[in-house]
């Protein structure tokens, strides 16, 4: 009786090539052995390739293989082309980059690269952009760039090759070199081969992106081939027409090319531009020449990239004008996906001066689909990102015409919204509110309507920021004590809104306390039956309304002392509440009149600042879905109410300057614009301004001063004959400053300083620092000051290093070296080898040279603490 293996090794050999299965369900583990029996005898191509092909069928089913390379590796040399596709084909899916076949697979590479023949050519082409390891791109990156743009090199092949080198720029842009070849791969844009000129623009695109300068002739030959697309007809490229359309795949990489730069210069290109995105909006209003789906996604994306492009330029009125109309009769189309991008994109338009009134012209339709309930909506049309979208635009679109229709559609929407966008509403109705509030009786309702309808999704910010500016203004402080309190009578009240009453009625009770129905103790009795409802938080804050109605209204300070004295106040479980009772209680029983008038005075005006809510919703929806918007209708002159407001600050350090100078105040420059930081000034501080003058350059002997500062927290930062300024740094959790100025890896904050200094005095400038990412550059401080009539201007680096930010630990020698092994990655460690800057010990070491390793989860804090680090030995 034969053996089970001979039987199944037979069933696989012998299986007819025609039959749907090769291999028994649950049996290829069993055939492991035997294949490797087999592979080990001497084999013909065929017979390589056979087995070859069973190896990489077994892996697709999930198991390990572990023999069979050499044989896959040796598939590579032979001239026949199924043979040697059957190679790489195993080598793309099997082989890892830390293979001990990795040279024999690169040799055989490069000599099917050096071939000339353009099916083996393209084989190894595709097998290294499969791969695309490291060592791929070290052994080929040079390479491929020449096959690129060598003349005799065959379409197939140039497409390949241009795919390949994107795929090794992708992940190591570091080794792929520019050099001469850059200036010629811009000249395929004019290929005649279609298939090499996408190819080519998609290598473009992502060069572009990171070297524009490199690339910048190519939007002159883009627009010329983009020109020849759009004005031809579906018969001129029959073989790249796709439903009618002309090559929308290649439009669409052009148009996404040409968004890499601002408009063109030249005004003959300018025009053809023009033109050509002319052209695709006449077309958008075109009769459809086909019924099929295929075709309106291939017109429809070649028409959004076009907008997107108009936006992008945001030059040409009448462009972004006809943008504006196409996109909205995409509004009320049954596709949901138009609906989608038509909302999304005429978010963007309406921060341009040029379409913002168009874009408003709409309003009504953005209106409507925002209020559609669910239960309304086509089955296509419940998804909740079109509704989001729809608020985005809302809230885009608004200005001080249309602000208070927007923010009651907003509240009126807000009671059916989906739970997962009630929050983001919420912080978009109270921006408004605020922002574009004349008259802040409205401001007031809009908030407490707001708590009202959605009170679980108002954060602190909001509720915040509504007392801020009550007691800013004295104008609405008696109506907002008035609807508060007549607020506060519903029978259900959310706890955010007793936090907003009890904290007014304490301030500005007694301005509605002449009203019999808001007598002292019917405020008192009304906020007290919402006391034992509230969580702790809230009843210290009431607490806090109780004492300061003592001082308010004395008729009813045996009434809160007796509450205080109560035994669910002096021993409460929680200690907060208990230590504000005591507290409370023994100052309203000791202090005289006047004291307690001073120790429990009105809150003074909070400093103008920006909204934190602003700031939460860049949070919430990045910085670039909000910023944008505000800058511009900023520098449309649309009137805001508000100001810059502190951040929480991780460390300070104070500076004392010490001359006679006439110091002019402190002046806010204003936040750090998005992305990398200047080279060379870094974050500027401009903490002593005279005006907006130019900033000075480093003072002489500041680079040496900073560098003394890596490892220390004080001293002398600068001297020469007027000033002095010494440092004096702490470096803790939780500081909190003014006059926010914040940047792009650093939150900054400083305070006012007196407007002149005598001589010989000292002043001390806090500076308040939070470290909100990695960064390289240093702050700048920079003082403005006149002395004997002269302006004296000093720029001084703050010695503000990434190290100041780390906290010690302490580990045993064994959980460091574990933690030191995790670090393993090569661009996690940096090394430098350096010589002593400093004397060293002879009796201690005889070497002149420090190695210095350094390993960290991040490659430039790594770096940049090497760099640091080496300077101090």
């Amino acid at each position: 009786m034969p053996s089970l293996r001979r039987v199944l090794w037979a069933s696989f050999l012998g299986a007819p090539r025609s039959s749907g299965r090769l291999v028994p369900r649950g049996a290829s583990s069993a055939w492991v052995p035997v294949l490797h029996e087999e592979c080990d005898k001497a084999l013909d191509g065929y017979s390589k390739k056979k087995y070859v092909c069973k190896l990489l069928f077994i892996f697709l089913l999930g198991h390990d293989i572990d023999f069979g390379h050499m044989e896959a590796v040796n598939l590579l040399s032979s001239n026949r082309y199924t043979e040697k596709q059957i190679g790489y084909l195993f080598i793309s899916v099997l082989v890892n980059s830390n293979s001990e076949l990795i040279r024999l697979i690169n040799n055989a590479i490069k000599n099917d690269l050096a071939s000339r023949n353009p099916t083996f050519m393209g084989l190894a082409l595709h097998c290294i952009a499969n791969v695309g390891s490291r060592e791929m791109a070290e052994a080929f990156a040079g390479e491929i760039p020449k096959i690129l743009v060598a003349g005799d090199t065959m379409d197939s092949v140039k497409q390949s090759a241009a795919l390949c080198l994107l795929r090794l720029y992708r992940t190591s842009p570091d080794l792929v070199p520019m050099g001469d070849w850059t200036s010629r791969v811009v000249h395929l844009l004019n290929d005649q081969h279609l298939g090499v000129v996408t190819a080519a623009t998609s290598l473009i695109t992502t060069l572009a992106q990171k070297n524009p300068e490199e690339f910048k002739t190519s939007v002159s030959l883009a627009v010329s081939r983009l020109s020849r697309i759009v004005t031809s007809a579906s018969t001129d490229l029959q073989d790249y027409t796709y439903y009618f359309v002309p090559a929308p795949w290649l439009s669409v990489k052009l148009l996404r090319l040409l968004q890499c730069y601002p408009p063109p210069e030249d005004p003959a290109v300018r025009g053809r531009l023009t033109e050509c995105l002319e052209t695709i909006l006449n077309k958008a209003q075109e009769p459809p020449k086909s019924k099929k789906v295929q075709h309106s996604n291939a017109k429809n994306a070649v028409l959004f990239e076009a907008i997107s492009l108009i936006i992008h330029h945001d030059s040409e009125p009448n462009l972004l004008v006809r943008a504006c109309n196409q996109l909205g009769q995409f509004l009320q189309h049954r596709e949901t996906n138009l609906r989608y991008l038509a909302l999304e994109s005429m978010c963007t338009l309406a921060s341009s001066e040029f379409s913002h009134e168009a874009v408003k012209t709409h309003i009504d339709t953005v209106i409507n689909a925002l209020k559609a309930t669910p239960a309304a909506l086509p089955q296509t049309e419940r998804d909740v990102s079109v509704r989001q979208r729809a608020a985005d635009l809302l809230y885009a679109m608004c200005d001080r015409s249309n602000a208070q229709q927007i923010v009651a559609e907003m509240l009126s929407y807000l009671e059916t919204a989906d739970y997962s966008i009630r929050e983001e509403i919420v912080l978009k109705v109270a921006i408004l509110a605020e922002k574009y509030a004349v008259d802040y009786t409205w401001y007031v309702d809009t908030i407490l309507n707001l708590i009202r309808i959605a009170g679980d999704y108002v954060s602190e910010e909001v509720w915040y920021r509504v007392i801020q500016i009550v007691i800013n203004r004295d104008d609405v402080q008696g109506y907002a004590a008035k609807t508060v309190f007549e607020a506060l009578q519903a029978p259900a009240c959310h706890e955010n809104l007793v936090k907003v009453g009890g904290y007014i009625l304490g301030e500005f009770g007694n301005l509605v306390a002449g009203d019999p129905r808001s007598s002292p103790l019917i405020q008192f009795n009304l906020l007290h039956s919402k006391f034992h409802l509230c969580s702790v938080p809230t009843r210290a804050l009431l607490l806090s309304t109780y004492i300061k109605f003592v001082n308010l209204f004395p008729e009813v300070k045996a009434t809160i002392q007796d509450v205080l004295r109560s035994d669910s106040q002096l021993r409460n479980a929680d200690v907060e509440l208990q230590q504000r009772a005591v507290e409370y209680l023994r100052l309203s029983s000791i202090a005289s009149t006047d004291i307690l008038a001073t120790v429990l005075e009105e809150m003074p005006p909070f400093p103008e600042r920006e909204s934190s809510i602003l700031a939460k919703l860049k949070k919430k929806k990045g910085p670039s879905t909000v910023t944008d918007l505000e800058e511009t209708k900023r520098e449309r002159n649309v009137d805001v109410n508000g100001g810059p407001e502190p951040a929480p600050a991780s460390a300070s350090a104070v500076s004392t300057p010490s001359p006679s100078a006439d110091l002019l105040g402190l002046g806010a420059a204003p936040p750090a614009p998005a992305g990398p930081p200047p080279s060379g000034g870094g974050l500027l501080v401009d903490v002593f301004s005279d005006s907006a003058s130019a900033v000075a350059p480093l003072a002489p002997g500041s680079e040496d001063n900073f560098a003394r500062f890596v490892c220390k927290n004080n001293g002398v930062l600068f001297e020469n004959q007027l000033l002095q300024i010494g440092l004096k740094s702490e470096f803790r959790q939780n500081l909190v400053g003014l006059d926010s100025l914040t940047c792009t890896h650093l939150n900054l904050q400083t305070k006012p300083v007196d407007p002149t200094v005598d001589g010989g005095a000292q002043v001390q400038q806090v500076v308040n620092i939070e470290c909100v990412s990695d960064f390289t550059e240093a702050p700048v401080l920079n003082i403005q000051f006149r002395y004997g009539g002269t302006f004296q201007n000093v720029s001084v680096k703050l010695p503000i290093t990434l190290n100041k930010f780390f906290q010690p630990t302490e580990m045993a020698s064994q959980d460091f070296f574990q933690r030191w092994k995790q670090l393993s990655s090569p661009q996690q460690e940096v090394q430098n080898i350096f010589k002593a800057k400093h004397p060293m010990d002879t009796e201690i070491t005889k070497a002149k040279m420090y190695r210095l390793t350094l390993r960290t989860s991040k490659e430039t804090v790594s770096q940049r603490l090497c760099e640091l680090l080496s300077e101090q030995f």
